[in-house]
């Protein structure tokens, strides 16, 4: 019986992780300013969450690598306007980077 209640115990709490992960991400694409040119599944000035995802997907150290654009910037990856730095702790960047990265 303490293996079937910790075993459900721990789905429910990894649940909840994911949640609020999910959340955090959301909230910080809602509050910074990512949401004026990017939308999850649309390319608007800069590409669809869902492409970004797309192309990184199963690469090592993507997170890493999109934290970096977040954070720093980037010019000719997704065509010829340049992101520009964004003002976000590298703890932030990373949130949004893991988030981003999910959309697949």
């Amino acid at each position: 019986m303490k293996r079937i209640l910790l075993s459900v115990m721990t789905t429910g709490a990894l649940l909840t992780a994911g949640t609020v992960f999910a959340s955090a991400g959301e909230d910080l694409y809602n509050s910074k300013a990512c949401v004026a040119c990017h939308r999850i599944d649309t390319k608007l000035v800069g590409p669809a969450y869902t492409e970004v995802a797309k192309k990184y997907a199963g690469q090592e150290g993507a997170v890493e690598t999109v934290a970096g654009h977040i954070k720093n910037g980037i010019s000719g990856l997704w065509g010829p306007i340049p992101m520009p730095p964004n003002q976000v702790t590298d703890e932030e960047a990373k949130i949004l980077a893991e988030w981003v990265l999910s959309h697949n």
